[in-house]
């Protein structure tokens, strides 16, 4: 999350504002400049090179602060969505609120990252789309498949989402992070599938994806996680196939990297200096600010904001993740 100001008054803004709170002015999110710009009374910005952009049609519906290309039109993040609770849903429609506003804080923390995102549209077979269900009526599964990622909207229920979190042993449980664990099986297969040399290296360090995935998901529920998980595995569920501990390791990923940007941001830490290891990010930045997060938390009597242990063997991981952000971003020029 950057230090953005008002164009206008200069007070500070946020990703998620959509009005100025300070002079009132109107304010959206420019996915081109990875900006929070000024509107006039109509919803329409006029960039520097003259291209008017216009309020996204979903303002009223999710609470969509970002800006679309055509007037009327939906912006980039909710074009991707392909199915949401219908009108007559109300319960649905609620907490579909949630669910867009963590989806567009992934799709600005991926282009942030450079990586890249193809759509359905681009790519009817693969491109990434969600399916943001309700489960009022019908029961969800929250999934991966060729591209397209299903989310049971009640994880935007803070009580749901507790009791789901106690009931599987979870240490941490939100919808960002579920947005960001299913786009790690995504990228798994733009990014690491692929191409050859890289699913061999995957294999190595996270098994062997040809595994039978139903069989390991019934070994896992009814044996549970090994004695000596946390060594390799950055959680219990990372445990279950090949597949979950990329997934896994991929969420924590962009969970370190987007949480140090924003510490960055607002002086927490220094600004990090030119190319490094990520095994360098994670022990000289990340586990400092982390331990010191955990401490402010403990201090308000909350559980911890971190509570993850980071073996070698996870930050190989990690280090491995890092790679395909660089190697991405390298073919892209």
């Amino acid at each position: 999350m950057k230090k953005q100001s008002c164009s206008v008054c200069g007070s500070a803004v946020y990703f998620d504002n959509s009005t100025c709170l300070h002079c009132g002015t109107g304010l959206a999110y420019l996915r081109p400049s990875r900006a929070i710009v000024a509107t006039d009374s109509q919803g329409r910005h006029t960039d520097a090179s003259g291209t008017s952009w216009h309020r996204c049609a979903n303002a009223s519906l999710s609470g969509c602060n970002w800006l679309a290309a055509e007037s009327g039109g939906q912006c980039f993040s909710c074009d991707l969505t392909r199915t949401r609770p219908n009108d007559n849903d109300a319960k649905g429609l609620s907490q579909f609120h949630a669910a867009e506003q963590a989806k567009r804080h992934l799709v600005a923390e991926l282009d942030e990252l450079g990586l890249p995102i193809v759509t359905r549209a681009e790519d009817p077979d693969g491109g990434l789309a969600f399916d943001l269900l309700s489960s009022v009526k019908e029961k969800v599964l929250i999934g991966h498949a060729n591209g397209l990622i299903t989310i049971n909207l009640a994880e935007s229920d803070d009580a749901y989402r507790e009791r789901m979190r106690a009931q599987l042993d979870e240490p941490y449980r939100t919808m960002l992070g579920h947005f960001r664990h299913e786009v790690g099986h995504y990228f798994e297969t733009v990014l690491v599938f692929s191409d050859d040399s890289r699913t061999r290296e995957a294999r190595r360090l996270f098994g062997d994806d040809t595994k039978d995935y139903q069989a390991e998901i019934d070994r896992h529920y009814s044996e549970g996680a090994p004695a000596d998980w946390n060594e390799r595995f950055i959680s219990k569920y990372a445990t279950m196939h090949p597949y979950e501990d990329f997934a896994e390791s991929f969420a924590h990923y962009l969970h370190i990297c987007d949480t140090l940007d924003t510490a960055r941001e607002f002086g927490l830490i220094a600004s990090a200096p030119g190319r490094r290891s990520f095994r360098e990010v994670v022990e000289n930045e990340w586990l400092p600010l982390a331990i010191a997060l955990n401490q402010v938390n403990r201090s308000m009597g909350k559980e911890d904001l971190y509570p993850f242990i980071l073996s070698p063997v996870v930050i190989d991981k990690l280090e491995f993740v890092h790679g395909l952000r660089t190697e991405s971003a390298t073919a892209g020029g």
